[in-house]
């Protein structure tokens, strides 16, 4: 297995983003799109195999990881973590453009002055539309086939749709992740945030040092475990596990929480900064402050 050293990580990901921005807008929000599809297959597969080892939701106000039956909190964690990563290994694999990702990618660009901070915005923008595009079409199909039952009324004739057990999984994450009410609440949605994306930034990091499918399979999946067994925010997989439990209540007239609304302010404004934070400054300003000097070197 062919290894890359820091240095050569970072200096290789400055080309990377100078090649992004210029890319057009088009292709940038069809990248996003992809990957927001993507880390939605991971996000279905987390909830449904999570299905089952749940106990209930309702009392859980703080964290999107519920509240778990007999097997353990921990045990129902690692489940999810364990499936969670083949949508970011997918992206990778693929060359898809994930918003959280290029926080981290972009600015080292902008440090080594390959690009401007105005070419960084714009990808930001056109990429994170995509994502939450792709992640709102995934929720949709999931929210209207395996999380629902179609049915008819046998006494009225009538088509019905009701929840399964995977629906009703799906609708309490996204009860539990628009659940951060008040500025502490935010607040702990924002350090989750901060810590969730540097996380992802590490797992594209090491997604990098290897040059075979094996290597960057590895790479990835350890970090982004840890993301989701930890219990930490990621931005675009928010944008699928909440979308996905609203669409679903609402076909099934199923009572809830989550709605268009909170998913913003409960979750994805906070979340989404604190993202940011981490992959730029935790993930970018660190590293590239760390290693400027042999990263210089090699430009």
């Amino acid at each position: 297995m062919v290894f890359h050293s820091p240095t050569e990580i970072f200096a290789k990901s400055g080309k990377t983003s100078n090649y992004k921005a210029g890319l057009t807008t088009l292709n940038l929000v069809l990248r996003g799109f992809l990957a927001g599809a993507f880390l939605a297959i991971g996000g279905t597969l987390a909830t449904v195999c999570s299905t089952g080892i749940v106990a209930g939701a309702s009392a859980i106000k703080d964290a999107p990881q519920l509240a778990f039956g007999v097997s353990g909190a921990g045990f129902g964690q690692l489940i999810m973590g364990a499936v969670f990563p083949v949508g970011i290994i997918v992206i990778v694999l693929t060359g898809a453009e994930l918003f959280a990702g290029d926080a981290m990618l972009t600015p080292i660009a902008a440090f080594t002055r390959r690009i401007a901070w105005k070419q960084i915005l714009n990808l930001w923008i056109w990429i994170y539309i995509g994502n939450l595009i792709g992640s709102v079409v995934f929720a949709y199909f999931c929210a209207n086939g395996p999380f629902v039952s179609f049915g008819i009324n046998a006494s009225t004739g009538a088509a019905t749709a009701t929840v399964t057990s995977f629906g009703t999984r799906a609708i309490a994450i996204a009860a539990a992740k628009t659940g951060y009410v008040g500025l502490m609440g935010l607040y702990s949605a924002f350090l989750k945030g901060i810590v969730g994306n540097w996380l992802v930034s590490l797992a594209i990091l090491l997604g990098m040092c290897a040059d075979d499918v094996a290597g960057k399979f590895f790479g990835i999946w350890f970090p982004v475990m840890a993301l989701v067994s930890g219990g930490f925010e990621y931005s675009v997989a928010n944008m699928y596990f909440i979308p996905a439990g609203i669409m679903t209540a609402g076909v099934t007239n199923t009572t809830t929480t989550a709605n268009w609304v909170n998913l913003w302010t409960a979750n994805l404004i906070p979340v989404t900064l604190g993202n940011i934070v981490g992959g730029v400054v935790f993930a970018g300003v660190i590293y590239w402050f760390a290693f400027k000097k042999e990263i210089e070197a090699l430009k």
